[in-house]
Order: structure tokens, then sequence, then C-alpha cells
């Protein structure tokens, strides 16, 4: 239960829904031990009355008084039946205030772990599945939901039940009360080792949840590879394994819950019995009236579906226990990369690196060693190397998305670490090596993250300047085209040119190209960087590649083995040392 502390805030957010919905259930409660208290009157009342019907010979007396005990009852019928009535309302608005409640909490909560997951670095990223971050945020806050909600209502409804109706029970007949009520601390025992069982079983499962969500998202991201290889066979086996083990894990959790709700309503069919056996017997010995069986019958069967929703409410607290606890430990993630400063700030002068050096977690070696440039605002840097060798990382660390291991990152005579992220990020347009698009419309991938979004003669500009525009205006609805998820609909090199003309549109101050002209031919290549080289006038630009024709035209190029600079200068410093970049040279011309 100490994993839901967390979720006190949002009862404090939402108070008054809470301490409104706790005032609907006492009125609610009071007019429900109304109820058995007026059943009592009538029959009292009717029992009495009839006692004197013998001693009327005369057959219109008779009527008359019949008469009389009718409309007695009705009468008692009526208020019985208006209690009822207020009795429903005030249930009305309980549920309209504490699953209104439940409801609120559940999507504060779900933006709440969105919005944080979007702080957290890549290196989290890198250490969990999509399907258990998508899982937490969809069928843990669920769970959640379900303990604020309608388990939060029936605990609040089971406290006052059992205030109201043992408090009437008492003011009756102590002695009865106390045998009738005896069942309830086995019933307390069941439920405390019970719930044990449920908690552990539902972490379990939830896990096991995650375990099938990631695999289906895995298996729907790569259906193309699957298929290329024939082995959705394999993966479905894969899928009906996990599937089979949740189901078989589920199913003794059912076992545990179809049994512990027979044993409650055993104990509260016992009290039951008891109420008529102890209540026949008071009838007989002349203490106890038909009107007091009656009205103990009502307060037993009053309890019941509280006490019977006990073990209901008892396993949705512990499977929301259980999945707050797995929500709590990504909330309990640390941003790594946050923002240290409000100051505006505008790129002007020059972005130095000094002694950087980078090593993922799961590496005992460096991605980066002792990497030091300059680039001044305007020039060109390239940076090429073997696979592997670091060129990505650069790109990182200089959209500070990860944080040099060592040494440091000064741009304009500030640690990029103490200048305005937000800022500093809107000034850069970046084109990632692994290109994502949205299951979007072309034109809306294309003005992703600025404000014009419909200004189609600056969308055409761009999508020109990245050679799309005619490839684009082919397709049926044109720029209004939707692509599939990740652009799966376009080709590689559509992808990356539709990329390139989102980076454009931004008008960045700094464009890092992430070896994105791949899957592009070399005249399309010669054309787009020719166009760059016109419009990054007094801009500054990264181009990262394996290709020596996209750096040729660089102010400087960086060579990049094993994570560290073997060689530096423009294209023909470079070839004139004849190192590694001139073989390279000599073995991309054949």
């Amino acid at each position: 239960m100490k994993s839901l502390l967390s979720i006190n805030k949002y009862f404090m957010r939402y108070k008054w829904l809470l301490l409104s919905g706790i005032l609907f259930v006492i009125l609610s409660n009071i007019f429900n031990v109304v109820v058995p208290y007026l059943v009592r009157q009538v029959f009292d009342e009717v029992q009495m009355k009839t006692t004197f019907l013998p001693n009327f010979a005369n057959n219109e007396a008779h009527a008359a008084y019949s008469n009389t005990v009718l409309n007695t009852a009705l009468w008692f019928g009526f208020l019985i039946l208006l209690a009822s009535v207020i009795r429903g309302i005030f249930m009305f608005f309980m549920r309209q205030t504490l699953i209104v409640m439940s409801r609120k909490i559940e999507y504060d909560m779900k933006n709440d772990i969105f919005n944080h997951y979007e702080q957290l670095s890549q290196r989290f990223y890198r250490k969990n599945f999509t399907g258990d971050l998508m899982n937490r945020l969809s069928e843990d806050v669920g769970r959640v939901r379900m303990y604020i909600g309608p388990a939060v209502m029936y605990i609040v409804n089971l406290v006052f039940t059992f205030i109201t109706v043992i408090y009437m029970m008492f003011s009756v007949n102590v002695e009865m009360s106390l045998w009738v009520l005896m069942p309830l601390p086995i019933l307390s025992v069941a439920i405390y080792y019970i719930s044990e069982i449920i908690n552990k079983k539902s972490d379990k499962i939830q896990e096991k949840l995650s375990d099938i969500t990631s695999l289906s998202q895995e298996t729907f991201a790569g259906i193309r590879v699957l298929k290329s290889f024939a082995v959705e066979d394999s993966f479905s086996k894969n899928m009906e394994a996990e599937s089979e083990n949740y189901r078989s894990q589920k199913m003794s959790l059912t076992l545990i819950d179809s049994l512990f709700n027979p044993l409650m309503l055993i104990l509260v069919s016992l009290s039951t019995l008891l109420t008529i056996y102890l209540g026949g017997k008071g009838v007989i010995n002349g203490t106890f009236s038909f009107g007091n069986i009656a009205e103990f019958v009502i307060y037993v069967n009053l309890l019941t579906w509280p006490v019977a929703s006990l073990g209901w409410v008892t396993s949705l607290v512990q499977r929301a226990a259980a999945s707050q606890t797995r929500i709590n430990q990504f909330l309990d993630e640390v941003p790594e990369i946050t923002n240290q400063s409000e100051t505006p700030f505008l790129f002007q002068e020059i972005i130095d690196w000094k002694q950087v050096s980078f090593q993922y977690d799961e590496k005992n070696f460096n991605a980066l060693t002792n990497i030091n440039f300059t680039l001044k605002k305007g020039n060109t840097l390239g940076i090429i190397g073997a696979t592997g060798s670091g060129k990505t990382t650069i790109a990182s660390l200089l959209l500070r998305l990860i944080e040099p291991t060592e040494g440091s990152i000064i741009i304009d005579q500030q640690p990029l670490s103490k200048i305005n992220l937000n800022d500093y990020r809107q000034q850069i347009g970046y084109v990632p090596q692994d290109v994502f698009l949205f299951s979007d419309t072309i034109a809306h991938n294309i003005t992703f993250g600025i404000k014009e979004k419909n200004d189609r003669k600056k969308i055409e500009h761009y999508a020109t300047l990245a050679h799309v525009h005619d490839n684009i205006i082919h397709f049926k609805n044109g720029y209004d085209t939707v692509i599939g998820e990740r652009g799966i609909t376009l080709s590689g090199g559509q992808k990356q040119r539709i990329a390139i003309a989102r980076a454009l549109i931004r008008e960045p101050e700094i464009l890092i190209l992430d070896d994105c002209l791949s899957a592009v031919d070399q005249e399309t290549e010669k054309q787009i960087l020719r166009e760059l080289k016109e419009i990054m006038v007094d801009k500054t630009a990264v181009i990262i590649s394996h290709r020596l024709s996209s750096v040729m035209l660089c102010d400087e190029i960086i060579v990049l083995e094993n994570g560290m600079v073997v060689e530096r200068g423009d294209h023909h410093t470079l070839m004139n040392l004849n190192g590694q970049y001139a073989e390279i040279y000599r073995k991309q011309q054949h």
C-alpha cells in the first residue's frame, strides 16, 4: 500500500469532489438504515393492531379496523419507498463525484507520466522496451484508476455502512448483534492472507502483460523483416507461449478470486441463519419481536454486498498497488538532461569541443575519446568514419541528448550544459540516420515542430530544396497524402528527403545531417548538397556520412576511427596526407 501514497497529491487536487462524494456516501447510508427501521415499525405496528381484530364482532367495525391496519402498512410502505428513492439519488451523486474524480485523476496521471517519459534521456529508452512503457501508461494506470474510483467508493461506503448498520443493530440488541457479527473476524483473517497471494500474482501478471505488449510492438514494427525471412510461424509460437503463460497465471488468480467470494457469502449466510435462529428463540421467550427479526435480516443483507465486495475491492487495491509500484519505478527515474537556464540564447560565434570523451553504460570502452575541434558560425564540418566509429554519438552530444563522460562542449563561451536548452534546440535542424516520420500527412511531417502549419508555398519551397517535391506531387493526394506508421509507404530515399525538408523549414542556425543521404543516389545527393551550400550561407552545418561525396565541400573534415580523430583538414589537405581519408576516397571512386 505504500506505493499508493504517491496518489495522495491527486486526491488533494480534487479534494472537493472527494469530500462531496464522502458526504453523499454518509447521506446514502443514513437513508439506507432507515429502511429496516421502518420495516420493524410496520411489522410491530401491524402485529399489534391485528391482535385486536378478533374483538370486533361487528363486520363493519372489523372491516373498518382492517382498513386502518392496511392504511398503516401502506403509509409505512410509502415511507420505505421514499427512503429508497432518496438513497438512490444520493448514490447517483456519490458516483458522479467519486467516479468522475477517478477519471480526472486518470487523465492527469497519464499526462504526468507521458510528460515525464518525454524528459528522460536516451539511456532510459535503451534500457526499457517500448511495449513496457506503453503498458505502464495504459494498463497500469487503468488498474490504479479502478482503485481511485470504484475501490475508494466501495471502501468509503463499506466503512459508513458498517458504522451505521452496526450502530443500529447494537441499539436494538447487543447480545444478538455480537452473535450475528461473529463470522466477520474470520473473514478479516481470510482477507489478510489471501490479499498477499493476490498481490504477488498481480505483480507477475502485469510483468507478463508487459512482455506480451513488447513482443507485439516489436513484431509489428519489424513486420517487413519477419515476412522477408519467413519467420512468421516462429514469432506466432513465441506469442502463443507468452499468451499461454499469461493465461495460466491469470487463471490462477481467477481461481483465488472464485474461492474467495463464495467463502465470504457463506460467512454472511451464516450470519443470516444465526439471526433467524436466535431471533426465533427471542420471540418465543418474549424478548424479541417479529419486527426485530425482519430488521436484523435486512441489516445482515445490507452488510452482504459490502462484505461480498470486500474481496473484489481487496483485489482491486492489491492490483493497483502492484501497478503503482511499476509506475513509480519509472516516475522515480531522474532526467539526466534538464534545462539549467531560462536566459534567452542565440548561437552567434563558435562551438568548441575540449577533450570530450563518452562511454555508453552497456559498454566497457569509450565510444569517443579526447575529441577536440572548433566549429565557427557559418562554417561546415564534415565527419566520416566506419560504422561504430562514434559519428552518431557526436550528433547526440551536439544535441545534448547525452552528456559527455569527460571533457566539455563550449558554445559562445558558455558550457552547453548551462545554456537554455529549449532555445538551443529550437535553433537546430536535425536529420537522424534512422529517419522517423509520423503517421500523418506529408505536409504535417515537413512542418513538424514549427508554428506555420498551413503555409503551403513555404512547404513546397523546402520540399523542392530537398528534391522531394516532384515525388510528392505524383502521389494521389499530394502533400495531403497520409503516410503509414514510420513512413512505411515511402521509399528510403523519399523518407530521408522529407526529413531534410523538415529540418530546413526550421531555418536553423545549426544543421546536423547524420548520414541522411545514404538512400539517395549520388546525382540527387550532389544537387541537395549544392542547394544546402547556398541556403546555409552564414549558417553552421555538421555533415556526418560514410560517403566522401557528402563532405568533400566542407570547410573542415575530421576522420574518426574507434572513437578517436585520426585525421583532420579540408579535402585537399587530407588528400595530400595520403592517409586513411585518401584511401577511402580511392576505394569509393571505383
